[in-house]
């Protein structure tokens, strides 16, 4: 007799294995128990599991469970983690599943152990003994922070599906295109002193002034330079999130701290845009030698390019009944195309309430993912 959980059952104790990733070591938590639970599960499923250990973690692991034998079939991913959660902002339990007006609540439900739970669900139903092509799931850690675990994946693996579908929120419409990201720091060291003669000093602030000025001026030319129609925002875009700087209205700034956000389009390497920011800085570090420190704030996120005309987008497209579209937030697409897999992005729930306060799955999501889920494992594995 099965001991498998149903579809609720095995949503309530994902959500209640807390699994935030922070790269503050005081906030991030190992995965570890959502690795087991997963692992227990598909176990009973038939599946082979590994769960090898993320170097450069705080005991962090990836579960890779497969199902047949050879090369090729579909690999179905997802991430175990979840951000931080703002604390007095949700009005129950992060960890507890809560259900209202169709909808069930928790830290997790759409941005997404829920994925594993609807897999498992779909599975119970499928001739697991007829798979002609193997099926690989890959849990993996850390995608909220460094990606390190889709990383180690795509570097360390064997496995060599001929398809792949990571199941981010996205409304169950496929996606084959996404920017990338890049988080840099920007640190002014100036000299303090008595605000009465500004000249035996030097001004953080005024000199991130000019520093600001000349990242306007590489925002702008990534805007004018660089395009991909596709996307809503058709640009690389540059935000300034942070800046703090100085300490007393009488003191000469001897510190200002700036941080900001580039999203570069497929095709633009994080490193070549590092190099940028610095070449557009360079007169300025020349003024003040010394003075202007640039430093990446945490691993960035490099862009996913699939193909809107491929086979597997197409037959994706049809069994979905959507069109493939491109988003402006990132995921572990890249790392897993790198296995020389078709790759889509697709899963249940909406990005909108994916690092919000009471994050919740829409239930309507359940049912039309599960058979999703089924005609594309059909698909690729069985028929």
């Amino acid at each position: 007799m099965s001991s498998l959980p149903d579809l609720q059952s095995s949503f309530t104790q994902l959500i209640a294995a807390p699994s935030i990733s922070s790269l503050e070591a005081k906030h991030d938590m190992s995965n570890k128990p959502v690795i087991d639970l997963l692992q227990q599960w598909f176990t009973e499923l038939g599946f082979e599991c590994q769960t090898p250990k993320v170097n450069d973690s705080r005991d962090k692991h990836n579960l890779v469970a497969r199902l047949g034998q050879g090369s090729g079939g579909l690999l179905l991913a997802g991430h175990t983690d979840t951000v931080p959660f703002d604390e007095g902002r949700w009005n129950s339990s992060p960890f507890e599943l809560i259900e209202k007006d169709n909808r069930w609540y928790g830290l997790g439900t759409c941005d997404m152990k829920g994925f594993f739970a609807l897999i498992v669900e779909a599975l119970k139903d499928l001739p697991v003994s007829e798979f002609k092509k193997p099926l690989t799931i890959l849990a993996s850690a850390d995608e909220e922070t460094t990606m390190n675990g889709a990383k180690a994946f795509a570097k360390e693996t064997t496995v060599t599906p001929d398809f792949a579908i990571i199941g981010e929120p996205t409304s169950l419409k496929p996606v084959y295109m996404h920017k990338g990201h890049l988080a840099q720091g920007i640190r002014v060291t100036g000299r303090s002193g008595h605000s009465s003669d500004p000249a035996k000093g030097l001004n953080a602030i005024e000199v991130m002034h000019k520093v600001i000025g000349q990242l306007l001026k590489l925002k702008q030319h990534l805007s004018e330079n660089y395009r991909e129609n596709a996307f809503s925002v058709p640009y690389p875009t540059m935000n300034f999130g942070h800046i703090h700087g100085g300490d007393a209205a009488n003191r000469i700034c001897g510190c200002c701290d700036l941080h900001l956000d580039i999203r570069p389009l497929p095709g633009m390497e994080l490193a070549d845009l590092e190099h940028m920011v610095l070449n557009y800085l360079a007169e300025i570090s020349a003024a003040y030698p010394g003075s202007i420190n640039v430093s990446t704030l945490y691993p960035g996120s490099e862009s996913f390019a699939g193909d809107a005309n491929s086979d597997w987008t197409q037959v994706v497209e049809q069994l979905s009944g959507q069109q493939a579209q491109v988003v402006n937030y990132a995921t572990e697409a890249p790392y897993i195309k790198q296995l020389g897999c078709q790759t889509l992005v697709l899963g249940p729930g909406s990005i909108e309430q994916a690092h919000q306060p009471d994050e919740f799955i829409d239930l309507a999501y359940m049912k039309p993912t599960i058979e999703l889920l089924k005609k594309l494992i059909y698909k690729v594995c069985i028929k």
